[in-house]
């Protein structure tokens, strides 16, 4: 099957280093001592290159999501951002609230960044918990910051058991402040300290209680954009009626979904390739020995191997959702298992899936 998708997106970290040690954190999910790494120059430079021709090699557009650790920590960064202006790629940086301020940022958009990405894991309790004491006032402060210099704010959770009750308050607290963008994604299970049992049904009722909750502030003309990031927001669409496959759809087309193995890979400090970074054992190569664009045919097909999905290749959304493949392997061990928070069953009588849309 073939991506219906024109632009790619790296998200590149270029340093583990940071200001926190958060307990949902992929870097230190194995070893807590992990040795921190980040890029020399001349590596930013060469992988930026490869990136480069990957996309001139498959006609895709680049973006980037320049990340860490919080990469603004890295010695380099204001040359890396110099070298995607100079080359008129747009990006998005993904960090922590700590070293922005209004000088930064002015600086940050003057160099083309469009969005800057932060985190909100629950309340204030829960949040500093999650992170550390201080965070999330400090996160609510800097929305309006990163606002005022004409960058767009969003702010992202992490829904886990943990905090699954609190994602309605959260965003009350993203709205009042003002945040360009919302969104949540699920935590992937890593050996941590997280409890990661929310079950399926509770997660659809999180997504029924959200989706009502956006419908509210939508209809009072909210300037928070509520990006259903979660592919199962499709499935939960697809019951109630809001999503419709398309009659001019393609056979063997992929247009929604997991971005994994078709518009998206990951860069790390080490110049490894993941092709998803919340899979630990997805790495595919590594940028400082390997040209991306031979690892694209020789090591991430493996991920677009659509027919292997247990339950999702039975089902007529494949196309579209597809559910999360790294909390599948987190859950089970494997790529291609079930989503355990994916609520549909299977038929007894017959090897399809069961969806019963409702609201049409």
């Amino acid at each position: 099957m073939a991506a219906k998708k024109p632009y790619f997106s790296f998200q590149w970290h270029i340093t583990d280093e940071c200001d926190q040690r958060c307990k949902h954190c992929y870097i230190f999910s194995a070893d807590n001592c992990k040795k921190l790494e980040s890029m020399d120059w001349k590596q930013m430079q060469d992988t930026f290159y490869n990136c480069l021709d990957f996309c001139e090699m498959y006609g895709r557009t680049p973006y980037f999501y320049i990340t860490g650790g919080d990469p603004i920590l890295h010695p380099d960064f204001w040359r890396l951002l110099e070298l995607l202006h100079e080359s008129d790629i747009k990006f998005t940086i993904l960090g922590n609230p700590f070293h922005l301020n209004e000088q930064v940022c002015r600086e940050l958009k003057r160099y083309g960044c469009e969005k800057y990405q932060l985190s909100l894991d629950g309340l204030k309790n829960t949040h500093d918990w999650f992170r550390k004491p201080g965070s999330y006032d400090c996160t609510l402060d800097k929305i309006k910051c990163i606002n005022r210099a004409g960058i767009r704010s969003v702010i992202m959770t992490t829904v886990s058991a943990a905090n699954r009750m609190e994602v309605p308050g959260i965003i009350d607290e993203v709205v009042a402040a003002g945040a360009n963008v919302f969104a949540f994604s699920r935590y992937v299970p890593s050996g941590g300290e997280l409890d990661d049992s929310m079950t399926a049904q509770e997660y659809r009722e999180l997504l029924t209680v959200c989706d009502k909750k956006f419908k509210e502030y939508e209809a009072e003309g909210c300037g928070t954009y509520f990006n259903k990031k979660d592919h199962l927001w499709t499935l939960y669409e697809y019951e109630t009626g809001t999503f419709k496959i398309p009659k001019t759809a393609e056979q063997g087309m992929i247009y929604g979904g997991c971005n994994c193995g078709n518009c998206h890979l990951t860069i790390l400090p080490s110049g490894d390739i993941f092709a998803c970074r919340r899979v630990a054992e997805s790495k595919v190569g590594n940028v400082f020995e390997d040209r991306i664009a031979d690892v694209w045919i020789t090591s991430m097909e493996a991920y677009r191997s659509y027919e292997k999905f247990s339950k999702c290749s039975r089902c007529r959304l494949l196309a579209w959702c597809r559910g999360c493949p790294a909390v599948a392997k987190g859950t089970y061990g494997a790529f291609y298992a079930d989503d355990p928070h994916c609520w549909l069953a299977t038929s007894p009588c017959k090897d399809e899936l069961t969806i019963t849309p409702t609201g049409r």
